[in-house]
């Protein structure tokens, strides 16, 4: 028999799962709706429909329609779902599994399950042949342009540093508004996009999916939820999972996908991957005058020298 907790929590499960299934079938309107109430689930159940439609930058009737377009009999049906999943949340069961202030081994056990969960889940979810379509892309690419805002920007920047540790040569575009026009210009039709978009459709991302798409640049994406609305206007969609929680960071999974992507291109050409090892290394040899690999740095040197001669000072 289903507990009230777990039917709280299938509950909220079953709305993201509705969003993420019927947000490619929304109109414009409708969808904003249904992203307002996927990234503020907490406050739905006690917002009317004027509120919702004010902070979604819609209508009433548009906020009615998107609940129906999800499958409820109407709004009311909707906030019953999420209202239930929090009443539920709020019972000491569940209170019990937050994490406890000032005890780390609980802290420290409640932030590894999930990412342990969201990786295993992310793994699960990844289709092989779009995984090698992807890093037959990244590979044959002139040069790859990494896309990424807000926390995004640090999965953008890790695949463009480490890809260009391989030799390939790579930019990031991480600006919003009207300095992304800069970093948008060079793209060309023999460069890769690696698009980083979770969960928002953001209006920059449709600026820079429709630039890739007129210049003829291969586009992949790496997204939570947005699969079904934009798989049509990219090439490639690869899935990296948000937490439930919130306990771990968001970039987590789209990282580790990084490093699998990774890891395949430069078997794809062991020789070039080697040869920019080398130089990398030889730069940072005449930057340093040290071999990296026993490479210390000077101040951590200078501390254990001070400490050394302390020592002997003490026994002397």
């Amino acid at each position: 028999m289903r507990t009230t907790s777990a039917a709280g929590e299938a509950g909220a499960a079953g709305f993201h799962a509705r969003v993420a299934e019927q947000l490619a079938t929304l109109s414009p309107a409708e969808r904003r709706v249904a992203e307002y109430l996927r990234n503020h689930v907490q406050d739905v159940p006690f917002a009317t429909a004027e509120q919702l439609a004010r902070a979604s930058g819609t209508s009433d009737a548009t906020v009615v329609r998107t609940a129906k377009a999800l499958g409820y009999s109407g709004l009311p049906d909707l906030k019953r779902e999420l209202g239930r999943h929090f009443v539920d949340s709020s019972r000491p069961s569940a209170v019990r599994r937050r994490p406890v202030d000032g005890d780390a081994g609980t802290v420290i056990d409640q932030v590894f399950d999930e990412a342990v969960d969201r990786l295993q889940q992310t793994r699960h979810r990844l289709d092989p042949a779009a995984f090698r379509q992807a890093v037959d892309l990244l590979s044959g690419a002139r040069e790859v342009m990494a896309f990424g805002v807000g926390a995004s920007e640090l999965v953008a920047r890790h695949l463009a540093l480490r890809l260009a540790r391989l030799g390939r040569r790579t930019r990031v575009a991480a600006s919003t508004g009207f300095h992304l026009a800069d970093a948008l210009l060079p793209l060309s039709a023999q460069d890769v996009l690696v698009v980083y978009a979770p969960g928002r459709l953001l209006d920059d991302l449709e600026v820079v999916l429709d630039h890739a798409a007129q210049v003829g640049a291969a586009r992949i994406l790496v997204t939570d939820s947005l699969g079904p609305v934009l798989q049509d206007r990219v090439d490639v969609v690869l899935t990296a999972l948000f937490s439930s929680g919130g306990l771990a960071g968001e970039e987590l999974a789209s990282i580790a996908l990084n490093d699998a992507l990774l890891l395949a291109v430069q078997a794809e050409d062991a020789d070039r991957a080697a040869a920019a090892g080398e130089t990398l290394n030889r730069l940072r040899e005449a930057l340093t005058g040290r071999d990296p690999a026993v490479y210390v740095p000077r101040r951590a040197a200078q501390r254990r020298g001070a400490a050394g001669a302390e020592g002997r000072a003490a026994e002397g």
